[in-house]
């Protein structure tokens, strides 16, 4: 692999590279796939003064983190690990800048390393035609670990569609640390969620791991039954998981702006139709691929 040799972007609290002299190349070889972890740190840290443009940064040491941010108690339902271990970890985030209303999300979406450089790709989520959005100044921003790296930065904005699902098992009768097994599957990769504990189905709360896929969204929209895709923004649920000692099946639509929610009994219940009871044991076997 050629790189180009970048000019100098100053980020917020990193140098990083952007467009810049596109006369000097150096052979940087293959690139190969890093794997980071995502990390809910807004519900542990906030930002000490956003950054009013469009940024980035590689935080490396503690010291520069209390530069940072403000750790405050746990402000999720569920229990995280804020503590990052500099010895072997550093934290990436991008940041979209103030934007006028929510609706507004980035997200990292992959990360990829040469002999030269770590490339992060990202994209950005603008509120969609129908979604429903509070007049409300946000600042969207996104953070993963990944290993400890000598490397130099270049953070690369990418076009991706923000729609996605997430599928899941749970059950009354599941105990312990990681037992329930929930995944978010969009069209450029797919995210399993670590320890999602019962009924807390706010997927910003956990840490997850990716793995690079390539459309795999838009092949499980292919198999969703009409009934479920009429829902369009409402909840359902099928049988009665939550009682139930074989537990259920979660599925969740995100759509243009819409949430989808539907909750499946593992037992067949005489409300499921065939096509539910098709994509029930579709999304059990998917399931079963993924762990």
């Amino acid at each position: 692999m050629k790189k180009l040799m970048l000019g100098l972007f100053v980020a917020f609290g990193i140098s990083a590279c952007s467009l810049g002299d596109d006369t000097k190349y150096e052979d940087c070889g293959a690139n190969t796939v890093i794997q980071f972890t995502g990390f809910p740190f807004l519900c542990n840290y906030s930002i000490k003064t956003p950054p009013p443009n469009p940024s980035v940064t590689v935080v490396a040491t503690q010291t520069k983190m209390d530069n940072l941010f403000t750790k405050h108690p746990n402000s999720c339902a569920v229990a995280s690990d804020p503590n990052i271990d500099f010895t072997t970890q550093y934290l990436v985030g991008v940041f979209a800048g103030p934007k006028p209303t929510t609706g507004y999300a980035i997200k990292i979406t992959s990360i990829v390393e040469n002999n030269c450089e770590i490339i992060v790709n990202y994209y950005e989520k603008i509120p969609s035609a129908n979604e429903t959005v509070s007049q409300v100044t946000t600042n969207p921003s996104d953070f993963v670990l990944i290993p400890k790296t000598a490397k130099g930065f270049i953070f690369i904005k990418t076009n991706e569609s923000p729609d996605n699902i997430v599928i899941g098992n749970y059950s009354n009768q599941c105990t312990g640390a990681d037992c329930q097994k929930f995944f978010q599957i969009n069209d450029y990769n797919t995210l399993k969620f670590l320890n999602v504990a019962a009924g807390q189905y706010d997927f910003s709360q956990y840490k997850y791991t990716p793995t690079i896929k390539r459309g795999e969204y838009t092949l499980l929209l292919k198999d969703v039954p009409a009934e479920i895709l009429a829902l369009k923004g409402q909840t359902k649920t099928y049988g009665a998981p939550n009682e139930s000692a074989q537990g259920g099946i979660y599925f969740e639509l995100n759509q243009s702006g819409l949430i989808t929610r539907v909750y499946i009994d593992n037992a067949d219940t005489a409300d499921q139709t065939a096509a539910v009871k098709a994509f029930k044991k579709l999304i059990q076997d998917k399931i079963t691929s993924l762990k």
